[in-house]
């Protein structure tokens, strides 16, 4: 496997690592500051992470060369260049095929990611992180600012360096809480940035690029929803790091690799759930669909280590438990190798995880059958006073009921108890023989010892239990024991992200409540109005906060004279910017002006035909697909929620946002009644 995330070094421009220059901007940018980022890292991890950024710059490089050669070949029509380049191809194809090679046993190695205990667990598989170019943000922002709302691009400067330094430090996300966070805290603002900056119907013209998680094969896309998604799975695979690395040999090392795991679930079948039509093979439904399996196994495998650990009763009872928690630890791993050795994932999935899969599948089916042993063989018989219990347990312990004598004869009957006992070691030493046999297929699996050691003492375990109950004078032939049936007393959990866990401020606040100065929405040029207080006041109806909303315009009256709407915004009184202001804010000000009169600022959605309208389509909306239903957008310290995030999550815009979204959420927005003035 990858290497983990607090040692990462991401591939920037022309595939390098942050080092060097890239390591110095860093500095200069402040995201090494970050909290929760970790580029300076320089261990067994980070190495790796080196190799493999360079593995991927050649495996660009050959492609490009492919790419041009297959060109060639296509448009000349002279055969001694044809056979120049099929040569060429071949020879390209080739390096092609040692790069990915080695790139694959690069994504094979576990070690680095297991803890550092001195306990003997078998090791889990974890994800490495999704790598990603340097992206400058700078320009298009500032273009965008500039054209669609009309303001001074260089003002907020400080706002898009904000931007791209948190971009930056997500990169490097150390392996714990805070580099969690991190990752949610850019994921939650790429929900604002999508608001402000990204219109439906037209591109901002930046690329988002990203690596293959297991390949190392790139995919740009213009979608800022390929982004999401490619963070959302650094997601999910740091937890599967956070997860691998517990020591679990400790219950509060267990209860967090399952939470890990469980979490990582959940990320990765949001992704699957939310997203379409992803560039690149790593996101895929059918690469989803077997990772969320697979964290599913490993929570399996957990919850069994879990029940092993707190197995303090060495009774009829907790054997036969043991033993069923194994069988559907076994289960659970052969549905995802069957998920691995489909079509769309066989030649995709590391060739050392398919093998992990399989031998852990084999050794807890031993494990099964072993436990199964030990409670007939090594449990005292069940006494009359014990013996319904013990039938109503084991009726439930096999798939299948064994042959032979009756259920209350072989409870009772120690020498029967033996027989099945042996033919369950019998089978025991079988998958223990067959899940070390597939195991020394893989390379890459025989290199860890700890595996090899895991494995090695669960068949000689199992062998000199079968010799302690084999007798010499034994000539019946040892029938086959039927497998056991799964059954576990925690199901894992599938926990979907919480967005709204983590709490961000929309780094362009300044431009105004999304409610109106969104990407979506459009709106004439702000117009300057002089009103002057007559007998009856101004003569409209204000309505509403942030920014507070003409509701209604008496006819002849003053607001009316002088030219303002029903749906005007008023974003400026007397100089001081209103966009933000609250109702009774608003009302001050304008109570305030003297015999002079007042100067406000008023700006109208292209499209708004006033109130009346805007309700009905506020009314559409609250029973519809509406983005917003609370007033949250409208508060300075708005804060994004899971509900608001889903809708955006789609790779081919099937979220048919409503187009009567735009002026509806003022008014589902407003709590306080008409008032006039």
């Amino acid at each position: 496997m990858m290497p983990p995330a607090e040692d990462e070094q991401s591939t920037v421009e022309g595939g390098e690592g942050v080092g060097g220059f890239a390591l110095l901007r860093a500095l200069k940018s402040g995201s090494a500051r970050k909290q929760g980022c970790d580029p300076f890292a320089q261990t067994q991890r980070s190495k790796l992470q080196h190799r493999r950024a360079r593995i991927n710059q050649q495996i660009n490089k050959e492609m490009r060369m492919r790419a041009g050669a297959e060109n060639l070949f296509r448009a000349t029509s002279n055969h001694k260049v044809k056979e120049t380049v099929a040569l060429e191809l071949s020879y390209v194809n080739s390096n092609l095929q040692l790069l990915k090679e080695e790139l694959e046993e690069l994504n094979s190695c576990m070690d680095v990611y297991q803890n550092d205990s001195e306990s003997i667990s078998v090791p889990m598989i974890p994800l490495g992180l999704k790598e990603t170019k340097e992206l400058d943000l700078l320009v298009p922002l500032k273009d965008f600012i500039s054209e669609h709302y009309g303001e001074e691009g260089v003002m907020f400067e400080k706002e898009i360096k904000e931007f791209m330094e948190l971009r930056q430090a997500m990169r490097t996300p150390s392996r714990n809480e805070a580099g969690l966070e991190l990752l949610m805290e850019y994921y939650n603002q790429l929900y604002f940035l999508d608001s402000r900056f990204f219109p439906p119907s037209k591109s901002l013209g930046v690329f988002f690029h990203w690596y293959d998680s297991l390949t190392g094969v790139p995919s740009h896309q213009r979608a800022l929803a390929f982004e999401k998604g490619s963070v959302l799975f650094n997601i999910g695979a740091l937890h599967t790091q956070i997860g691998a690395r517990q020591d679990r040999a400790s219950l509060p090392g267990l209860n967090q690799a399952i939470d890990a795991f469980q979490k990582a679930a959940g990320a990765f079948n949001y992704l699957k759930e939310n997203f379409s039509n992803a560039p690149s093979l790593d996101m895929s439904t059918a690469s989803l669909n077997m990772l969320v399996r697979l964290m599913v196994a490993q929570v399996q495998e957990c919850v069994f280590e879990k029940v092993t650990l707190l197995h303090t009763q060495k009774d009829f009872f907790s054997w036969l438990q043991l033993a069923q928690e194994a069988a559907r630890v076994e289960d659970v791993y052969s549905l995802v190798h069957q998920t691995m050795t489909q079509a769309h994932v066989k030649d995709y999935v590391p060739f050392s995880w398919t093998t992990m899969v399989h031998v852990k599948s084999e050794h807890f089916k031993a494990l099964s059958h072993y436990f199964a042993a030990i409670a007939l063989c090594d449990c005292p018989v069940a006494s009359d006073a014990e013996l319904p219990e013990h039938e109503k347990a084991f009726l439930q312990f096999h798939i299948t009921m064994p042959e032979g004598p009756s259920l209350r004869v072989l409870l009772q009957d120690p020498e029967e108890r033996r027989k099945l006992g042996k033919a369950h070691l019998k089978k025991a030493i079988m998958k223990h023989e067959e899940a070390m046999r597939i195991h020394g297929l893989c390379k890459i699996l025989r290199k860890m010892d700890i595996l090899q050691e895991v494995l090695s003492f669960a068949h000689k375990r199992s062998l000199s239990k079968y010799s302690e109950i084999d007798h010499e004078e034994d000539f019946f032939e040892t029938g086959d024991a039927p497998d056991i049936h799964p059954k576990t007393h925690q199901k894992p959990e599938i926990k979907s992200p919480s967005f709204s866990q983590v709490k961000v401020t929309d780094l362009f606040h300044r431009l105004g409540p999304l409610s109106v100065f969104s990407a979506k929405n459009k709106w004439y040029p702000m117009r300057r109005v002089h009103l002057m207080r007559g007998e009856n006041g101004f003569g409209f109806t204000l309505r509403g906060d942030s920014p507070v909303l003409i509701a209604g315009v008496i006819p002849g009256g003053c607001a009316a004279e002088a030219g303002l709407k029903e749906g005007d915004y008023i974003i400026l009184v007397n100089g001081k910017d209103c966009r933000w202001s609250k109702h009774a804010e608003v009302v001050q000000l304008l109570k305030s002006t003297g015999e002079e009169g007042v100067e406000i600022g008023v700006i109208t959605l292209q499209g708004s035909e006033g109130p009346k309208a805007a309700e009905k389509k506020a009314a559409a909306m609250s029973s519809g697909s509406g983005l917003l239903k609370s007033n949250k957008e409208n508060s300075r310290k708005s804060l994004m929620n899971s509900k608001s995030a889903s809708t955006l999550l789609i790779w081919n815009k099937k979220s048919k946002r409503s187009k009567n979204s735009t002026y509806s959420i003022p008014f589902t927005a407003v709590g306080d009644n008409e008032a006039m003035y």
